[in-house]
């Protein structure tokens, strides 16, 4: 037998002696419980913000290219339709006056009146054998003038929901009134005259207005 062997295991048992007391003296600390229970804590927080994490991955679903979302319709998304019925016959013989068109562009869409040239603020609708026509609301909306003016003759105007006029010059045997609601299509008027284009005969002068402000219809037209 190796005479250093019980040295050894005297050796051994001293030193395990020695840490089971270190742990008593651990253990009967005041600050061992609180500790031990934070440190539990921890782990079961953490555990639950891993799993919370995880799941949340893997439900997650990203839509793909291909995926077509819907879009709401906006009130102003309606597009206007020619003031004049389809049946008509009628096209459009004076355009807008544009700042930014050419000089015969410019100089087509002038008005002569007592000896004054006035820029054309809308579109002129007439008949090439001078007949008269129906003329339709271009878009839903509310009556909100009808008047008969010396030099631009009857005329309607029309509120609409998106916030835009629509003007109606020139009419003869209006059929609506202030107030009434009309639908897109509906028969406003015949075309007539007035003093103001005279030359034109029986025709349509129509406008849009934003802001009381007269623009170019042909943004707001649907194309025909």
């Amino acid at each position: 037998m190796n005479p250093e062997e019980p040295k050894n295991n005297v050796s051994s048992l001293e030193e395990a002696k020695k840490r089971k007391q270190t742990w008593r003296r651990i253990v009967k600390s005041k600050w061992f419980i609180p500790g031990l229970y934070l440190a539990l804590v921890a782990v079961l927080l953490g555990t639950a913000w891993f799993l919370r994490d995880n799941e949340t991955a893997t439900t997650t679903v990203k839509p793909s290219e291909d995926t077509i979302l819907p879009v709401e319709k906006s009130p102003t998304s309606e597009q206007m339709i020619y003031p004049i019925a389809k049946d008509s016959e009628a096209s459009k013989t004076t355009d807008f006056y544009q700042e930014n068109a050419t000089n015969q562009q410019k100089e087509s869409a002038l008005v002569k009146y007592a000896n004054t040239y006035w820029p054309h603020l809308g579109f002129d609708f007439a008949r090439k054998d001078k007949k008269s026509f129906n003329v339709v609301a271009v878009m839903d909306g509310k009556v909100v003038k009808v008047d008969k003016n010396p030099i631009l003759g009857e005329l309607v105007e029309i509120q609409h929901a998106n916030g835009l006029v629509s003007v109606y010059i020139s009419l003869d045997d209006v059929k609506v009134q202030v107030g009434q609601n009309v639908q897109q299509g509906d028969v406003l008027a015949k075309a007539g005259q007035n003093q103001f284009e005279q030359e034109q005969g029986n025709h349509l002068h129509f406008e849009i207005r934003k802001d009381d402000q007269a623009v170019n219809p042909s943004q707001y037209l649907k194309t025909e």
